[in-house]
């Protein structure tokens, strides 16, 4: 099966309101694709639609070349976690996925197989109602694995999880990826993929805002900005900005500079005398990079400082 996920022209509406509007993206194999926006941006819509669980008003979600209700063996070519609530809150862990299993002709074997991978083994026995939500998601995520399927979708995958649990999904995902799979992982915390994403789709009201490598976009965001630590900041300032640079005051004996490179600004201060304990080329996070693209596209916003 072809691994990759299609969307062309998608929309989707709820009564007047319009969740998922003319949206076009494809999740290639090989790959950790993040899905981001704010809330209300349409990403559980899009995955739902993906899924076969929401219909679409217009346009088409595909895997591998066909529509979700058309795949032959389902949970064998695409495995996904929405919701870490989604079992039988009775069920022993081991039970409810042989129930999975069983329904859809997988090997009662990967049941155990998949209970080992992500680390309830020993929990195996125990009903899912007394699950953590760490533990709810492990089990989430075992649901999704036990196809073998070679499409991935997993929203909010990190939600629960302690620190050793998110280094093990940081390191998951992309193991999935390196096996060829297509992963798709809608998720708020930038940081996290920033450390496991290849590539981002970011949408904000519905719409696709940017559709690029993680690579291209913290590139796009740093620019040409030099980070200059100093302790005599208003001379440096003033040197740089009479060389044409535009510079910027940030934190204490810190300042933002733009148009001169590392070396010229490095080259400028020691003519003058000016002291410098730090000039080096600034680099965004994905935080930063994604908050600038999505700050129009917010559905609510906080007033600063949380005034009302």
């Amino acid at each position: 099966m072809d691994a990759t996920i299609e969307l062309q022209n998608l929309r989707k509406r709820y009564g007047r309101t319009v969740a998922v509007d003319g949206l076009s993206f494809t999740v290639a194999p090989g790959k950790v694709t993040g899905f981001v926006g704010p809330n209300g941006a349409g990403k559980s819509t899009t995955m739902r639609m993906i899924l076969g669980l929401d219909a679409p008003d217009e346009g088409s979600a595909l895997v591998g070349g066909q529509a979700y209700q058309r795949l032959r063996c389902p949970l064998r070519q695409v495995g996904a976690l929405l919701d870490a609530a989604a079992f039988h809150p009775g069920r022993r862990a081991r039970d409810h996925l042989l129930w999975i299993a069983q329904s859809n002709g997988i090997p009662r074997r990967r049941v155990n197989q998949v209970l080992e991978l992500v680390g309830l083994a020993a929990a195996a026995r125990r009903r899912a109602g007394g699950f953590s939500l760490g533990m709810r998601q492990r089990l989430g995520i075992a649901g999704a694995l036990l196809g073998d399927p070679p499409v991935l979708l997993f929203d909010e995958p990190v939600n629960g999880l302690d620190p050793e649990g998110i280094r093990w999904i940081r390191g998951l995902l992309r193991s999935l990826a390196a096996e060829g799979r297509a992963v798709l992982v809608s998720s708020h915390l930038m940081g996290e993929l920033e450390d496991s994403a290849d590539h981002l789709v970011v949408i904000g009201r519905g719409r696709l805002i940017v559709d690029t490598s993680v690579r291209d976009l913290l590139a796009a965001a740093s620019g040409d900005r030099v980070v200059l630590r100093t302790s005599k900041r208003s001379e440096a300032m003033t040197v740089l900005a009479n060389a044409g640079a535009t510079v910027a005051a940030t934190e204490r004996e810190q300042a933002t500079v733009s148009g001169l490179p590392a070396e010229r600004v490095v080259a400028l201060l020691s003519e003058h005398g000016v002291p410098f304990s730090e000039v080096a080329a600034h680099r965004a996070s994905l935080e930063e990079a994604y908050m600038e693209l999505t700050r129009d596209a917010v559905e609510f916003a906080a007033s600063p400082g949380g005034e009302a």
